[in-house]
């Protein structure tokens, strides 16, 4: 791990993903320009428009006519966050990239704290939550759940109780734009590239303003997707149960034939056909539907598309020559 020198002229690029956050766009530029107006180097905000079906691409352009640290990408259609996010970071010119929510919940009042710890060295400083203030008591339990499967699940460590909030290095970033898999789980591919990695304390708010975009349907989704992008255990799992049932019902078939034969007990029991049966058809079911979970996803990967579109891109002004340039397509 080697510090990280920083000058006037390192830029530091901040990522926003954008989606129909028109209330809440005005107040998070002015916040996230407080914040570096008190530091000693520059920076550009990358704001990447989603498909946006509000004003937001409205509002971006307006505040990139009074602010040239602006940036904007906006994609064709909405892909999502976590491609978003992978547009964003694509564009991204600064030696260190901060991902952020435009919704306040994520403060950018952290963001100095994970700008001294990359100076220190790391090239991953993800911001911890410790409290998660205007969140219901299933979304929080549900929350902790999830991210202790997947630890156990996944061979890669995924830090618990972590969203995107985070600070990446320029490596960092460079490493994160070769992998180009369409099922796309963050959280887990920030962890998969290693690198020093330190996390950052933080007590996350509730939403200023508006309502949250993810419904428990999509966490739902975005739960699945990580463990299948990150994990087989699911795979071996119905193996397992398989096998379990198979040698169980092989015991009770040889059971029943010793009992007729011996004791000359005839085979009954409706009841316990029709629960036998249909344990063993859910079984299938389940394991047929584990498949294809993962065969959809390599269907996808072998179409090769390209991750997202971009309708617009309108670089900011202020960025220093000898910054890489960004790529026009994903």
């Amino acid at each position: 791990m080697q510090a990280h020198s920083v000058s006037e002229r390192v830029l530091i690029s901040v990522v926003v993903p954008v989606y129909n956050e028109q209330d809440m766009l005005d107040l998070f530029h002015a916040r996230l320009s407080a914040v570096f107006d008190g530091l000693d180097f520059g920076f550009e905000v990358v704001y990447v428009n989603d498909g946006s079906t509000d004003s937001s691409l409205a509002l971006m352009e307006t505040l990139k006519q009074v602010d040239p640290r602006v940036s904007i990408v906006s994609l064709s259609r909405n892909f999502g966050k976590e491609i978003a996010m992978s547009a964003g970071l694509d564009y991204a010119r600064g030696m260190a990239v901060v991902i952020i929510d435009a919704d306040l919940q994520d403060p950018p009042e952290v963001i100095p704290e994970l700008v001294r710890r990359w100076r220190e060295g790391y090239d991953v400083v993800y911001a911890k939550r410790t409290e998660r203030e205007g969140e219901t008591f299933f979304k929080k339990a549900t929350a902790h759940v999830f991210y202790r499967i997947i630890k156990k699940m996944s061979d890669v460590r995924v830090p618990e109780d972590t969203g995107d909030f985070r600070l990446l290095s320029r490596r960092a970033v460079d490493a994160l734009k070769q992998l180009r898999e369409q099922h796309r789980f963050m959280k887990g591919l920030f962890a998969w590239i290693g690198y020093s990695q330190i996390a950052v304390p933080y007590q996350r708010a509730s939403r200023f303003s508006g309502h949250t975009k993810w419904s428990y349907w999509k966490l739902w989704n975005l739960a699945i997707e990580g463990i299948t992008s990150f994990s087989i255990s699911p795979l071996k799992i119905a193996t397992y149960f398989g096998l379990t049932v198979a040698v169980f019902a092989f015991l009770l078939a040889v059971w029943i034939v010793i009992k007729t034969l011996l004791f000359g007990d005839v085979v009954r029991g409706y009841p316990t056909i029709m629960v036998t049966m249909l344990l063993l058809g859910g079984t299938q079911l389940v394991a047929i539907g584990i498949l294809g979970e993962y065969l959809g996803r390599v269907f996808n990967e072998t179409k090769r598309r390209p991750l997202y579109l971009v309708d617009l891109y309108s670089p900011a002004e202020n960025v220093p020559k000898e910054m890489p340039i960004a790529p026009t397509s994903g």
